[in-house]
């Protein structure tokens, strides 16, 4: 019967859709060069009917009355463009409509290629439903980015967490990164890591994009798991007419004096009768970089042995582990992407998006680690306390070496492998007047890690520290124990090798109808179906090889070099000293090795979870200037989620499979008012999810009685659900700029922590000791109150050669709360911020561009969060605050030749973390400046008509 009623509701949709008397024109906009403008506003003013191009520039106009019409291309920045077409009745009409920039209007002044992208932005930014900020390929190649994700950062409301000096995992409006959701194309981009959702973005190089779309307010039609945001990259797609760009550069990093490479390739045309369009684009980065780390842990016990029992003294924290770390880096990322697209004709065509990106990470890693030894190791003598802080105490000290195989890839360095690619199928039809869209893509995204090697010597000596809580050093009391190769004796020589997967399948088809419900043209009713299959399975292996201690018994007998620099970025305090050469390290023939699989089991698990979405909306008039989208979406989730159980480090007693399932329904309406051409306030209610991190659903089990720990996974985890208010007002200058204010709330519930106590529950089989239990667990609810502000416009109406200068401004203020969250002892704790939400965030440029030379100083400012929640407040983490200052500038050699030069990173900004309070520093990774340079030709070739 219901098979039956769905056949109805077909075939009443299609006698809809065909039963047309009137005609359609389908056609792209383009520019000067042959590129496509996305976002502009399409209009037959007389029938007061329009509608907006898409991300491609392409748009469709349905059910228009036969006969000759006049189509009307309205862009900020760039000329009204009107176009007379003939109108047959039951057919597509194709057109291409070619805008210019509008530079007479500007009282003379020059849109260079930045105003062009700026159009770009601000014009998708005015002319979509839903609250939007776009950033184009022009706008990205005006900021000093090589990946993504520095580019993002640019935008209003977001915020970046670094890795090796590259911005990594986004932060939207103070969200996780494992709140947002990251898509290319439309469909989703898989995660390389193994414990999280988190989308790798320096993966993916800027110049491989043309527009990234940043969805703060989601519709329907979107895939709900974006509490945060939805980041949609666009690839470049086929010009109208022949492209080629090539970029070639070079420079220095700083740090180490070693070069930079880069390189990149554009290569698109049509065919002349314009059915066929093909792009192929290429990226190359090859970077020597590296940096220089310290970090501490931090404690408030101190214990002694007294000659007859344990005993402990009340002091003031200090920092009981102390590192000190180099890393040398070798980073190439390559990236691929050949984008093809069909016409069959005017109503039907089809597309093939494909993607490929490959990054090697190649790192040795020096690390000298100073430990306090346990209570039972400690004697009076041994230590001195001063003004309540322990400043003299006998450490375990650590010089451990990391590297890889002496092979072709590792090359003696432990070698990262990630590859991202993603291939989606597509189509686009008009069956009379229903408007039918459909994708198939396949994602992968991968990490491997082979024979990634550790070397370790150890020995024992008393060490002074310094007290400093910003800077934390120790010193060798005696500086001999220090530099005695032969004191330092074998620790252990390990192998490990990772490899984490994912992959997904996503599909979806919608279906669009222009339904008027209020009496005022351009009204459409959308609704549709999707499906996304994703699987994440991680396995590891580990390796300990300790028949070489006989062969290698001390650091003396073996080939070693000396890493202390007194130009280390932290100070020339810290010098590191002398380690295992990782030469040596990749030479050895590690066989026999002794398995230790509480070094890996608990990492390793298989998940598969489908989500399957449905959704239905509305786009209608409600007058001349309001406008209004309402609907629902449905998404229901089954997950399949297998680990191990671990007890007693060795023994692993077997898998763990759970299953488990959920339904969401996520109505949201947005409001748009149109109070003149220039001006836009919008209202947006929406509710989005976030479902949790595969590790955290994982069902397993681990009792580790050496450390008096267990950690437990929760298959029962809720997703995080957020019902989310945005406010938002707009005004554009017809120079091509903005000023627009906002407020945004959300209602968090759900959200997910990592739980931290103390228990002798037997059930783990711990039996009666008191052991420290980690699991993530659902907070209760948490709330984030926030404020935007952006502006940046031309300064035109200054006189001479100063209405060449731009400003680019944005600033984001939130503040948030968070419920649920106990402390160790199982107390609410009320203090607590919803981690990841930067109180203040901030980004400007001051640029100058006439038409031969350009120049920008930009600045990006995140204010300090917490990161991680500890088990009191003095264990919480924080992600101290940023600065970023950088510099570039380019010159015109001529039409398609210019010249370019980067300076990134000027204010040598480390990547800092602390403990409970600002100046107790857990981790502070330098980076220093870097410089890079080269030349970028450009060809736009117009056929002739």
């Amino acid at each position: 019967m219901k098979k039956h009623y769905v056949f109805l509701l077909f075939s009443l949709l299609f006698s809809l859709a065909i039963s047309s008397q009137n005609g359609n024109i389908q056609g792209v906009v383009i520019d000067n060069d042959g590129l496509k403008v996305p976002f502009s506003n399409i209009i037959i003013e007389s029938l007061n009917k329009g509608t907006i191009s898409d991300v491609d520039g392409n748009f469709l106009l349905v059910n228009v009355p036969e006969g000759k019409q006049t189509i009307t291309v309205k862009y900020i920045g760039y000329a009204d463009t009107s176009t007379e077409v003939t109108v047959v009745e039951g057919k597509t009409i194709s057109i291409n409509i070619t805008i210019t920039p509008k530079a007479v209007e500007l009282q003379d002044v020059l849109i260079t290629s930045y105003n062009s992208g700026q159009a770009k932005a601000l014009n998708a930014q005015k002319n979509k439903q839903n609250i939007t900020n776009v950033v184009s390929t022009d706008q990205i190649g005006k900021f000093p980015d090589a990946n993504i994700g520095d580019a993002v950062k640019r935008i209003p409301g977001i915020t970046m967490q670094v890795d090796q000096g590259e911005a990594r995992n986004i932060i939207v409006r103070g969200l996780a990164p494992q709140l947002n959701s990251v898509t290319l194309n439309g469909s989703r981009i898989p995660s390389a890591e193994g414990d999280n959702r988190n989308v790798q973005m320096d993966l993916i190089p800027a110049d491989m994009i043309q527009l990234i779309e940043v969805n703060k307010a989601v519709t329907p039609d979107m895939d709900a798991d974006a509490l945060g945001g939805s980041v949609n990259l666009v690839t470049r797609t086929a010009p109208e007419h022949f492209r080629l760009s090539s970029t070639i550069g070079s420079g220095v990093n700083f740090i180490t004096d070693k070069r930079v490479l880069n390189g990149a390739l554009l290569l698109g045309d049509r065919t002349k009768n314009g059915k066929f369009g093909w792009m192929l684009s290429a990226s190359l980065n090859d970077n020597d970089f590296g940096s220089d780390n310290i970090e501490a842990e931090w404690t408030d016990e101190f214990e002694f042995f007294n000659g007859t029992d344990e005993e402990e003294v009340d002091v003031n924290p200090y920092t009981n582990v102390f590192e000190q770390r180099t890393y040398v880096v070798q980073r190439i990322r390559r990236s691929f992407s050949a984008n093809f697209d069909y016409k069959f004709d005017n109503n039907n065509s089809i597309f093939l998006k494909t993607i490929y990106n490959w990054r090697d990470d190649r790192e040795n890693r020096y690390r000298l680690e100073h430990e306090i030894l346990d209570a039972e190791d400690i004697e009076v003598g041994d230590f001195t306390i001063t003004n309540g802080v322990p400043t003299r105490f006998p450490v375990e000290v650590k010089r451990q070496t990391k590297g890889g195989r002496d092979n072709d890839r590792n090359k003696s360095a432990r070698l990262e492998d990630q590859r991202m690619q993603n291939y989606s199928l597509g189509g686009n039809h008009l069956l009379g007047k229903l408007k039918v869209d459909w994708m198939a893509a396949f994602a992968k995204a991968s990490e491997e890690r082979l024979n990634e090697r550790y070397a370790e010597y150890e020995s024992e000596y008393i060490i002074n520290n310094n007290g400093n809580s910003k800077f934390p050093l120790f010193t060798a009391e005696n500086a001999s124990d220090a530099n005695n190769l032969n004191a330092f004796e074998f620790g252990e020589i390990t192998e490990e090798n990772q490899y984490t997967e994912e992959e997904d399948i996503n599909t979806f088809v919608n279906f669009e109808l222009p339904v008027n419900l209020f009496g005022y043209s351009d009204g459409t009713v959308k609704f549709g179906l999707r499906g996304r299959f994703k699987n994440k399975n991680r396995k590891n292996n580990f390796f300990e090889i300790s028949s070489l201690e006989n062969d290698f018994p001390t650091l003396a007998d073996i080939p070693t070099k000396d890493y202390s620099d007194p130009d280390y970025l932290a100070g020339s305090q810290y010098q590191a000293g002398i380690f295992a050469n990782e030469k040596w390290l990749g030479s050895l023939n590690l066989t026999g090795g002794e398995d230790v699989p509480d070094e890996y089991v608990r990492a390793n698990f298989n998940v598969d979870e489908d989500v399957f979405g449905a959704y239905a909306m509305t786009n209608q008039k409600l007058s001349d200037k309001l406008s209004i989208l309402f609907g629902v979406r449905l998404e229901s989730t089954k997950i399949t989620a297998i680990g191990n159980q671990i007890e007693d480090e060795e023994n692993v007693v077997g898998q763990i499979t759970k299953e488990s399932s959920y339904t969401n329904i996520l109505p949201g309406v947005h409001f748009k008012y149109n109070l003149n051409n220039n001006t836009v306030f919008r209202f947006a209610w929406t509710n989005t999810l976030a479902r949790p991190n595969y590790a955290d659903l994982v069902p397993y089990v681990d009792v580790v009685f050496d450390d008096d720990e267990i950690f437990v996974g929760n298959s029962e985890l809720d997703p995080t659900t957020s019902m989310n208010f945005d406010v938002m007002a707009e005004h554009y200058f017809k120079n091509v700029g903005i000023i627009s204010g906002g407020l945004f709330y959300k209602d968090i519930q759900d959200f997910i922590y990592m739980f931290q106590s103390v228990t002798d529950d037997d059930s783990f089989g711990a039996g009666t000791i008191d052991f420290d239990l980690f699991q993530p667990l659902n907070g209760d609810n948490a709330s984030v109150l926030g404020v935007e502000f952006a502006f940046q416009r031309q300064l035109d109406f200054l006189p001479s050669f100063a209405k060449n200068f731009s400003i680019y401004l944005n600033y984001t203020h939130l503040t948030s709360s968070a419920d649920g969250i106990r402390n160790e002892d199982g107390e609410e704790r009320t203090d607590l911020d919803l981690p990841n939400t930067a109180p203040n965030m901030f980004n400007g440029s001051l640029s100058y561009s006439d038409k031969k030379f350009s120049a920008r100083l930009s600045a990006n400012f995140s204010d300090s969060y917490i990161d991680e929640i500890g088990g009191n407040d003095f264990e919480d983490r924080y992600y101290d605050k940023q600065f970023f200052l950088d510099f570039n500038a380019s010159y015109n050699v001529n039409d398609n030749l210019s010249i370019y030069a980067d300076l990134n990173n000027i204010t040598d900004q480390p990547l800092r973390y602390y403990q409970g309070v600002k100046d107790r520093t857990m981790q502070a990774e330098y980076y220093g400046a870097k410089l890079t340079f080269g030349i970028k030709y450009d060809v736009f070739k117009k056929k002739n008509k």
